[in-house]
């Protein structure tokens, strides 16, 4: 299933807040290179003040919730309670030289609400084209990264190639030392 990578600026920007979660430091200064490079709109640091860092901490742990779900079914369960929380309204937009894309607020909306509609939405489109699968959680045990899976065959169970030969790597050693005895 091809997945067109200009529409997935949600996705992405949920995988990396979701990451910068769990890799830190969860501060202004990382949040604001996230959110610029997802393409959010900040005008100065002013609007990541210390509650909207704490409220978008609380957002972001549920949105890790809907990476981690066990199944389709679980995983459409927390995407519709972050729609239900995050989109506003469903837009389509042309501006900027893009081409058409949706809006889910209003530009003029606060900071967290934007964030929370743009990440919702995102995920849900892609949801609804990966069938609620192709989400997960890094399976390289101490790795907790998550990933949006537009691999072909749709069978990526790690955030990197990197994770992926170091998982290889551990499996290989714990049977060569299981043989050594």
């Amino acid at each position: 299933m091809p997945f067109n990578h200009d529409n997935m600026i949600g996705v992405r920007l949920a995988e990396d807040l979701v990451n910068l979660a769990w890799e830190g430091p969860w501060d202004a200064a990382s949040l604001l290179r996230v959110l610029r490079s997802g393409f959010v709109t900040v005008s100065g640091t002013g609007q990541l003040d210390d509650d909207t860092i704490e409220r978008l901490r609380e957002w972001t742990t549920r949105v890790r919730r809907a990476f981690a779900a066990g199944s389709a079914g679980e995983r459409a369960d927390r995407l519709n309670e972050l729609l239900t929380d995050g989109v506003r309204l469903i837009q389509l937009a042309s501006h900027d030289d893009l081409p058409p894309h949706l809006h889910f607020a209003d530009s003029e909306a606060e900071l967290l609400q934007r964030i929370k509609a743009l990440t919702a939405g995102g995920l849900a489109i892609f949801a609804v084209e990966a069938e609620a699968q192709r989400m997960g959680v890094c399976a390289r045990p101490g790795c907790e990264r998550v990933f949006a899976d537009t691999s072909k065959n749709g069978r990526r169970a790690y955030c990197s190639a990197v994770c992926g030969n170091a998982h290889a790597v551990q499996r290989y050693r714990a049977r060569q030392h299981g043989n050594a005895r």
